[in-house]
C-alpha cells in the first residue's frame, strides 16, 4: 500500500494487479508498465529492509537515514531504470552536484547541502518525548522535501523516512501515504506555503512563516488521524467476520470455486483473531466432513485466504489477504483493486 500510494503521489503508479504480479516476478511486456512494476517492487523491498534498522524515531530522523533510504531504493534499480528526466543517471545515496529549481522553489545550492544535512541532524535527530513526535515527523518531511537533496527521488524517499519514522507508533498497521495522496493537492500546496517568506512581526522568529509551517503540520497530523480511524474501523474484531462471510457466500455461487462453503467462515475468523492454526485443527473447526473439509482446505490455499509457510500436509495455515479479496475483506484500502487492469 506504501508503494502504492507513494508512487501514485508522483503521478507515476501503477495498477494494484500489476503490483501483485510483479511481487511474483511476473512483469509485463510494456516496457513503460514493466518499468513502474520494478519501481514498485524496489519501493517494498526497501521498505523492509528500513523497517528493520528502526531503531527510535530520532534515529531515523537523521539524515544519515535519509541517504540510506535513497540507497536502499534506488540502488536497487538499473542505471536505465533510475534515469531522470533531463537524462542523467541518479547514483543512489549521493547528494546532487547540480542546482536545481522545481516549479517556483530554487533548492539550496548543491555546495550547502552537507551543511544543511548536518542541520537537519542536529534539529530532528534528538527528538525528545511523544508530545513533538508528530510535529516533528511533518517538520521533518517538509524540510527533506524543500531541501531536494538528490537529483530525483526526493518524494519518494522522504515518504520511505516518514514511514520509517512513524513504524514505532503506527506497527505497519497503518499508512500516511494513503492519507496524503487521497488529499494530493492539499499536500503539494501545504508543502509549498511552508516555505513562505515571514508573515509580520508575529509570524515566528526566522525569514519563513511559522503560520503555514503549523498549517502543514496540523494537515499531516489530520491525515495519520485520519488513517488510524480508518484502519480501526476495518480492524474492528466484528467487522472482518462480516466481511469474510460475504466473500465467502459471493464465491460459493460462482463456478469458480466450487469447494466454497459457509463453514469457512468460522474457522477463517478464528484465524484472523488467534493467528495460524494446524491444518487439521482448522478442517475440525469448518465441522464439515474430512474429506469435504480438506476439498476446502485445499481450495482456500489455492485462492490465498490461507498460507502456510509448511508445504506439507501437516503445516500450520494462516489467513491471508490476496488482493483479488481485498474488495470484500478491507473496502476502500485500494478502490482500484475492485476494477480491471489494462490488457498486460
Amino acid at each position: 500500500m506504501n508503494s502504492y500510494y507513494s508512487n501514485r503521489i508522483e503521478g507515476e503508479s501503477t495498477h494494484p494487479v500489476n503490483i501483485d504480479r510483479a511481487l511474483r516476478k511476473d512483469f509485463s511486456a510494456k516496457p513503460e508498465t514493466a518499468k513502474l512494476q520494478r519501481l514498485a517492487v524496489a519501493h517494498i523491498e526497501a521498505e523492509r529492509e528500513l523497517e528493520g534498522l528502526v531503531v527510535d524515531e530520532a534515529n531515523t530522523l537523521k539524515a544519515d537515514f535519509l541517504l540510506l533510504a535513497h540507497k536502499a531504493l534506488y540502488g536497487r534499480l538499473t542505471p536505465e531504470d533510475r534515469s531522470t528526466h533531463e537524462g542523467g543517471v541518479m547514483d543512489p545515496g549521493q547528494l546532487r552536484v547540480v542546482d536545481v529549481t522545481i516549479q517556483q522553489h530554487h533548492a539550496p545550492t548543491y555546495s550547502s547541502l552537507p551543511r544543511f544535512m548536518e542541520r537537519m541532524t542536529q534539529v530532528y535527530g534528538r527528538l525528545n518525548g511523544l508530545d513533538a513526535l508528530l510535529y516533528s515527523i511533518a517538520a521533518a518531511h517538509h524540510r527533506a522535501v524543500w531541501t531536494h537533496p538528490f537529483r530525483d527521488g526526493n518524494g519518494r524517499v522522504a515518504r520511505l523516512q516518514t514511514h520509517c519514522a512513524l513504524f514505532p507508533l503506527s506497527g505497519g498497521l497503518w499508512s500516511v501515504n494513503r492519507g496524503l495522496a487521497r488529499k494530493r493537492d492539499d499536500y503539494y500546496a501545504l508543502l509549498k506555503n511552508a516555505d513562505m517568506p515571514r508573515h509580520g512581526d508575529l509570524d515566528g522568529r526566522g525569514n519563513l512563516s511559522e503560520r503555514m509551517l503549523w498549517e502543514w503540520c496540523r494537515f499531516f497530523i489530520e491525515q495519520c488521524d485520519d488513517q488510524v480511524s480508518f484502519m480501526t474501523s476495518l480492524l474492528d474484531i466484528n467487522g472482518p467476520r462480516e466481511r469474510i462471510q460475504a466473500l465467502v457466500v459471493f464465491r460459493s455461487q460462482l463456478a469458480a470455486y466450487p469447494e466454497y462453503r459457509q463453514e469457512a467462515v468460522l474457522p477463517l475468523h478464528h484465524l484472523v483473531v488467534a493467528g495460524p492454526v494446524p491444518r487439521g485443527d482448522f478442517v475440525q473447526m469448518t465441522g464439515l466432513g474430512e474429506r469435504t473439509g480438506r476439498k476446502l482446505l485445499s481450495q482456500l490455499l489455492k485462492d490465498g485466504l490461507l498460507i502456510s509457510e509448511d508445504r506439507s500436509h501437516r503445516g500450520a495455515v494462516g489467513i491471508g489477504f490476496p488482493l483479488d479479496s481485498l474488495s470484500f475483506l478491507f473496502p476502500n484500502l485500494y478502490p482500484e483493486a475492485a476494477t480491471s487492469v489494462e490488457t498486460f
